[in-house]
């Protein structure tokens, strides 16, 4: 069996993910300020063979010319999406809404942690995703992602 067809098992929802989305992120404080935005380009692959079933590639770009790149590979093992990479641990499983849910510790903020929600529009076009960020255990800011399929 390949890694589609053993991802459609336990997380059939995930598959509508696979594509390209562009939108906007917005880092807000406990108060509601937005103390960072940038816009996002996001491609999702479900590769069939090999090692990973879902990699995702990053690119965020903020106004004044920045740009961050990442490539996030996930295997699939017990249920769910696992990633080890050099900024973050953790997982992903869906519920049987079809939701995406994440958790994901921070190798590169001591303590910390986000919890993540990705809720995938009816039409299919959109999806919005959102982040709680905690560090030694208390809240400190949300994350609100909001994607465009790019056809």
């Amino acid at each position: 069996m390949g890694n589609k067809a053993a991802l459609k098992r336990v997380m059939p929802t995930m598959l509508n993910h696979e594509g390209v989305w562009v939108g906007e992120y917005q880092h807000i404080d406990l108060e509601g300020h937005i103390v960072d935005a940038h816009s996002s380009h996001i491609v999702c692959e479900f590769p069939d063979d090999g090692p990973y079933a879902y990699v995702q590639y990053n690119t965020f770009t903020w106004p004044d010319g920045q740009v961050f790149k990442a490539e996030l590979p996930g295997t699939l093992k017990d249920g769910a999406l696992w990633w080890d990479v050099d900024t973050f641990h953790g997982k992903a499983w869906e519920t049987t809404e079809g939701l995406i849910l994440l958790h994901l510790v921070r190798k590169d903020l001591e303590g910390g942690e986000f919890f993540e929600i990705i809720v995938p529009g009816g039409d299919g076009k959109t999806r919005a995703r959102t982040w709680h960020w905690f560090q030694h255990g208390t809240l400190f800011k949300r994350t609100l992602c909001n994607e465009k399929r790019q056809m």
